[in-house]
């Protein structure tokens, strides 16, 4: 976890003389008058308002007490959200790892003042820095929350629970005595170059990669060399959490790289559905709230970024997304998570999480890397059967 916190340094290095002169002209001092509303961006099941189920809904009381309604679209990968931000028209962005950096160099998002955040002292030390929000000691946002990209399986496929990723990267015979091929699913987003690293990190370790998000020429052509021969299998490649989910109750999926969300949601109505982290680790998520640099509602957004700090925010969003908080106490005392829930969450597999991070040609590990704009465009020829 070490090594993966530094490799966004070679990006903090090129961005730390701007951000420090950015700091002091764009960093808001004092709060205004709040202006009525605050437009979010955000991944689905991020930001409920009681529709889907009446026991998650950490927005009716924000509207009550700040006067701030709350406006959301959700967006279901990091590369739609950038170009959101982009477009402008929102205040927030509940951003991965493999976004904030690149909203940060785009000069997307602005920096936030602590002070104006009372709670930020009870952020996890873990993340309060972290590279994919902080760079020179400047910080782009508030940490909202964090998790594993499980392997999501049907329990009726698997006889237990799947020791290794090679059952959605290599053709085999499931327990159930058929093939995998055209049963599992891939991600659907340039980052999934990062889960074939993680595996050939373990599996080809003559390879040398040492950071999933750090692959030099040959360390990267084995990986979409992998994902080639995953294409064989791969029935989809999702994006849209609700369409996988349909995709297992109806499709025939049975195994996939997945998030808690989706995981929790099928056990509810049910089904035949569990997840694990295989041997090899998982990469994942540390998402940040970040304000965009044009803002046009800057008090609402620093009180959404308060409210979203509270430890009964943080518990009650856990327990909706399978997540974990990024506020430890919210960890205890949380009647929709309980008390148990950070640990069944993975809240103790922090180490074991590779966090997505914006890959970039000058890394820490080796020196020269493959940069993301070429993640993009070979992602998109493997997904083409190129």
């Amino acid at each position: 976890m070490k090594s993966l916190l530094k490799s966004g340094t070679s990006v903090m290095v090129v961005l730390a003389f701007a951000a420090s002169q950015a700091a002091a002209a764009d960093m808001m001092t004092e709060l205004g008058t709040p202006e009525g509303s605050v437009n979010i961006v955000a991944w689905p099941g991020y930001i409920e308002r009681g529709e889907t189920d009446a026991n998650f809904d950490w927005v009716t009381s924000f509207e009550k007490e700040t006067g701030c309604a709350v406006n959301v679209k959700t967006a279901n990968t990091s590369d739609e959200m950038v170009a959101l931000m982009n477009e402008g028209g929102f205040d927030l962005v509940t951003a991965s790892g493999d976004a904030s950096l690149r909203m940060i160099a785009g000069k997307r998002v602005q920096p936030i003042n602590t002070d104006l955040i009372p709670s930020w002292s009870t952020v996890d030390d873990r993340l309060k820095s972290a590279p994919w929000h902080t760079v020179d000691g400047v910080h782009y946002g508030t940490p909202y929350q964090w998790g594993p990209n499980v392997l999501m399986y049907n329990t009726e496929a698997f006889a237990e629970a799947p020791k290794s990723w090679n059952v959605v990267f290599e053709e085999m015979t499931l327990a159930d005595g058929k093939s995998n091929k055209g049963r599992v699913q891939a991600y659907d987003g340039p980052i999934h170059i990062a889960d074939a690293a993680q595996y050939l990190m373990a599996h080809k370790p003559e390879l040398g990669i040492k950071s999933p998000y750090e692959l030099n020429a040959d360390q990267y052509a084995a990986a979409l060399d992998l994902l080639r021969g995953q294409r064989e299998l791969v029935s989809r490649y999702w994006h849209d959490a609700f369409i996988q989910m349909d995709d297992f109750k109806n499709e025939g999926v049975v195994a996939s790289g997945s998030w808690p969300f989706q995981v929790n949601l099928l056990k509810a109505e049910g089904l035949p559905i569990a997840s694990t982290i295989p041997e090899e680790g998982v990469t994942g998520w540390a998402d940040t709230t970040m304000l965009h640099a044009e803002a046009e509602n800057p008090t609402c957004a620093y009180l959404w970024m308060e409210h979203s700090l509270s430890p009964k925010v943080q518990g009650d969003l856990a327990a909706w997304f399978g997540s974990n908080p990024a506020v430890p106490a919210a960890c205890t005392g949380n009647a929709l998570l309980g008390d148990e829930g950070c640990a069944t969450n993975g809240f103790d597999d922090f180490e074991r999480v590779s966090f997505w991070q914006t890959p970039v040609s000058k890394c820490e590990s080796q020196g020269e890397c493959v940069p993301y704009y070429r993640w993009v465009s070979d992602y998109i020829g493997v997904i083409g059967g190129r």
